[in-house]
């Protein structure tokens, strides 16, 4: 009985789908290779999975001589963000320093930090754009070196806190390469490229896995060493929360626990002391609206008077200085908007009613400015007899007259703003170092606490930094976060020896385990490939392929 037509197209068909299926499944094999090339280049098809020969290369000469590119771009990429990320510290001190050079304000800092984070991004998923990313990042981390070379100290000291996890990341990606080092590797049919491929990888590893018996951290210890935790002072206030340096920001940092105030004084025309941190007024007063023909004149030669018809707020609102600023409240915008300049006798009436102590950066007169030879005096003449504050309350930080102020002010805390012997600072009557927070060392500060001299950091924000600051064993630190900083119940990466020892050893062993897991995979696959490849080849030259290009060429007449 003959097949009827039906029944002959049917048959065909069904063979059909079946050679499809099996001929798909050798371009379905790839589905990452095809997404990536989707996100892309926008060109969604399946890519063929090709097979290389033992002892052949898979990639042509034109990848061979982009993929150490992308492995520069990659890892350039990795330390400028490690980098500036770790800089968070000092963004606003990075943006300072942009206003001072455009003469307007802008969070430049942030600008660097999501284009860095994009491209980091980019090069780590695609191929392309490597030229651009290698060169924004040499090129930033070039930059960084030579403007800003204090931020290189701070990538050091994050070392301390972060070089536990650091190694465990790095030991990750070992574990990544892994894959393509095995590949390689085993697929190489001789000996020396073998080594030559398998060497080095092998002795970063091992490099890896041994780099714990030197790292240092202050902050892995043993229980109950730990020290009090270090005292905050409001860095112009708190400037994260209100206009710096206005009686606002002092109140925000009284509100928010803070131990002491920190601020900069400089003296009006006509001798009246007041609290302001630039030589002009153009970025913390409304001055090119009030006096729109003196924005780069002086701030200490303008008189009181005159100072007093400034609004020091509007610009807090309008600027936003500080990147990771909250929305405030109704109220406070308010109270913003309605700060004036401060004076050093309200700031220093203001601390001495909560009993705060107080540290000041005071800036000299310039030339014709009728107090430039008795702005010392001045000074002195509000803290002692206006003011009245309790004089162990302030912490005196000039040096220039300090034998005078010791004479006609006895009971000051003297505080020294560099490093000296420990004989000179007894000799000077110094009982505080106040030092930029790059120069923190925990040896240091044990040094001069055996002498009784405590040590202050200065602008200590990221909670990181503080953490450090605490496990270091510092007495206090100025910082623009006071209200960050003091929910911190115990420094970050804290953790004793004996639990750092463990997670050590299970990122070696498991590592080790992945990496020997990943080549004895390759291995496999490769010793079986050699063995099928021949008979593969033949299945698909000779026996479905052709079937399925015959049945191809019979379709119209099987229809028909």
């Amino acid at each position: 009985m003959e097949a009827s037509p039906t029944t002959l197209k049917r048959l065909k068909f069904g063979k059909l789908k079946v050679v499809r299926r099996r001929l798909l499944q050798r371009y379905e094999h790839q589905p990452f290779v095809s997404c990536l090339a989707g996100f892309y280049s926008c060109r969604w098809r399946r890519y063929q999975r090709e097979r290389t020969e033992p002892g052949k290369c898979c990639c042509n000469m034109r990848e061979c001589m982009f993929f150490p590119l992308l492995v520069a771009a990659f890892c350039f990429s990795l330390v400028f963000l490690y980098t500036w990320g770790e800089g968070k510290n000092d963004y606003n001190g990075f943006d300072w320093y942009n206003y001072g050079n455009l003469g307007f304000w802008f969070l430049w800092s942030l600008v660097i930090l999501i284009v860095a984070a994009v491209l980091f991004a980019y090069t780590s998923l695609l191929l392309i754009g490597t030229f651009l990313v290698l060169g924004f990042t040499v090129s930033s981390l070039f930059a960084l070196s030579i403007l800003w070379r204090d931020h290189r100290k701070t990538v050091r000291l994050s070392f301390q806190v972060t070089a536990p996890y650091l190694h465990i990341g790095a030991i990750a990606i070992m574990v990544l390469l892994s894959w393509p080092v095995a590949l390689h590797a085993i697929r190489a049919d001789k000996k020396v490229i073998q080594v030559v491929i398998v060497g080095p990888y092998l002795a970063i590893l091992l490099f890896l896995f041994l780099i714990p018996l030197g790292m240092y951290s202050p902050c892995i210890r043993e229980k109950g060493t730990l020290g009090p935790k270090p005292a905050l002072i409001g860095h112009r206030g708190a400037p994260m929360l209100a206009p710096e340096n206005t009686e606002m920001s002092f109140l925000k940092t009284i509100e928010h626990g803070g131990d002491g105030l920190e601020t900069d004084v400089t003296i009006s025309y006509d001798g009246v002391p007041f609290l302001m941190h630039d030589d002009t007024l153009r970025r913390t007063t409304n001055i090119h609206e009030v006096y729109p023909n003196e924005t780069g004149k002086a701030a200490s030669l303008f008189s009181w008077d005159s100072l007093q018809k400034l609004n020091a707020g509007t610009w807090f609102l309008k600027n936003k200085p500080f990147l990771g600023m909250g929305s405030l409240s109704k109220a406070d915008q308010n109270q913003a908007m309605n700060q004036s300049i401060y004076t050093l006798s309200g700031f220093l009436r203001l601390a001495d009613s909560h009993n705060k102590l107080v540290i000041f950066d005071l800036y000299r007169p310039p030339e014709r400015h009728p107090y430039r030879n008795l702005w010392i005096r001045k000074i002195l003449d509000v803290i002692l007899k206006e003011s009245k504050i309790k004089r162990h309350l302030v912490l005196w930080l000039h040096n220039s007259v300090r034998s005078f102020v010791q004479s006609v002010a006895p009971g000051f805390q003297h505080t020294m703003g560099r490093k000296a012997p420990i004989e000179d600072l007894l000799k000077h009557n110094i009982v505080k170092l106040n030092l930029v927070y790059t120069e923190m060392s925990s040896e240091d500060i044990r040094k001069y606490a055996e002498a009784n001299i405590t040590t202050n950091f200065y602008v200590v924000n990221e909670p990181w930094l503080y953490s450090l600051a605490w496990c270091s064993g510092a007495h206090s630190v100025t910082t623009n976060a006071v209200h960050l900083l003091k929910d911190l119940s115990q420094p970050l990466f804290l953790m004793t020896p004996r639990q750092y020892n463990i997670m050590w050893i299970l990122t070696d062993l498991t590592s080790a385990f992945l990496i020997s897991l990943i080549f004895a995979l390759h291995w496999w696959r490769e010793k079986n490939f050699s063995c099928c490849v021949q008979d593969s080849n033949t299945m698909i030259e000779n026996g479905t392929y052709n079937k399925f290009k015959t049945e191809l060429n019979d379709m119209p007449a099987v229809l028909a």
